[in-house]
């Protein structure tokens, strides 16, 4: 995630989510170039039977939107941590992404 003092990341949609978005068929992000806040939404992702909003998981500057995606939303469903990223951001506060969970823990935590 570092490239120099700055520090960048890709952002991706969980293979779990509540609410059943397995089957995407479309994505909305209209956030390039702004600043978001930890927890506000950056787009929507629409599936087979609903629309739901995305959440950024740390405050920071939206660089780059993932082109791919619009054409292709089911690079979400086969490869949500490769091909199907969604947004690359410039993180404000290093220390929120050590408050979030590594796969381990996300996994214990969807099948508990």
């Amino acid at each position: 995630m570092d490239q120099g003092q700055r520090r960048y990341g890709p952002c991706w949609h969980h293979r779990f989510c509540p609410g059943g978005t397995r089957d995407i068929v479309f994505v909305e992000i209209e956030s390039l170039g702004s600043h978001l806040e930890k927890g506000k939404t950056f787009g929507t992702i629409e599936a087979v039977k609903t629309v739901s909003d995305l959440f950024i998981p740390v405050s920071g500057k939206v660089l780059e939107i993932n082109s791919k995606i619009n054409e292709t939303p089911e690079l979400i469903n086969k490869d949500p941590y490769g091909a199907g990223w969604l947004i690359k951001i410039e993180v404000d506060d290093p220390a929120q992404v050590s408050e979030l969970m590594d796969a381990t823990a996300y996994a214990a935590l969807i099948n508990a």
